[in-house]
């Protein structure tokens, strides 16, 4: 293992994390880093291993004679081997960097999923970017060897930090027990004579948080007009549990108008609509961070 493998790996995820919230205008910058990251000199015996031998453009060539007429018809013909999959996807990112264009028309190939440009670069991250950095990452730390090993498994509890809004509070809590996780709610927990935060600290033994931004409070600069704001213990709650589980395993749900902090601006978070589209959304992310997600149950 690098000495310096954690934080290296730590900036990648967060790059990643940047081009899946990102916005057409601005979707460059992550893309751009992230092959940057990816070229560092730690990582350039593995890369060369990965990607000796490799045509990307035949790869392409191959991938786009697939296609039937209309969009999202193509499909990639992805090798056998492990190892030379995540070599394509590396010579693929480094493609898309140089391009950022060719990473949406790519997309609309390959991935599509609605009439926006930039849903197809989330999908193209979500699909298939998120899953190269977690089998890229263990294949640089044990240096191409995919032998198993043991693991430490990942919490099923959930945190769900919440407002005033009840009815919010218990759709998440309802849904996440359908789909299989437990979920912490912190005023269900037993006080113990504990301060509010020595509740949290004793109850986040957690895999993920879920954080309900809805309007319960008013606030502005002085002098200024009140705008909805969500709870300061909220706030509170979301920066502990960033901090303690990492951006990439706290989903935030937005209701209503919510002022969102500028501290959090540019951090993906999902609206929490009347349809229930927000359920999707919220496995989607549990997905991203590693869990298993039976789709037929979020379905229902």
């Amino acid at each position: 293992m690098m000495a310096n493998d954690i934080d290296l790996f730590g900036q990648i995820t967060n790059a990643v994390l940047d081009l899946q919230g990102a916005h057409l205008q601005s979707y460059d910058r992550p893309l751009k880093a992230l092959a940057r990251l990816l070229r560092h000199p730690d990582l350039a015996a593995a890369n060369q291993a990965l990607t000796e031998g490799l045509d990307l453009e035949a790869f392409l060539a191959t991938g786009d004679a697939s296609r039937r007429g209309i969009a999202g018809s193509a499909n990639l013909a992805w090798p056998d081997s492990q190892e030379q999959t995540l070599g394509l996807t590396l010579l693929l990112i480094e493609k898309f960097a140089e391009s950022p264009d060719y990473m949406a028309h790519f997309g609309r190939t390959y991935f599509y999923s609605g009439d926006k440009i930039i849903s197809e670069v989330h999908a193209v991250t979500r699909q298939m970017i998120i899953p190269f950095l977690r089998d890229y990452k263990a294949y640089v730390i044990n240096h191409g060897n995919f032998r198993p090993k043991l693991m430490v498994p990942v919490s099923n509890k959930i945190f769900i930090v919440h407002g005033h809004d009840g009815e919010a509070r218990e759709a998440v809590a309802r849904f996440l027990g359908n789909i299989g996780f437990e979920p912490i709610i912190l005023h269900e927990q037993a006080n113990r004579g504990r301060t509010v935060i020595e509740k949290v600290e004793a109850n986040s033994d957690v895999g993920f948080a879920v954080v309900l931004l809805t309007p319960d409070d008013e606030g502005c600069v002085k002098g200024g007009t009140p705008e909805p704001r969500a709870r300061q213990n909220v706030l509170l709650e979301l920066g502990y549990f960033i901090g303690r589980l990492g951006r990439e395993k706290v989903c935030a749900l937005k209701r209503g108008e919510v002022e969102i902090p500028s501290d959090f601006a540019g951090v993906v978070w999902q609206t929490m609509d009347a349809g229930n589209g927000w359920r999707q959304a919220l496995g989607r992310e549990l997905e991203a961070a590693g869990y298993r997600i039976d789709w037929n149950k979020v379905m229902r």
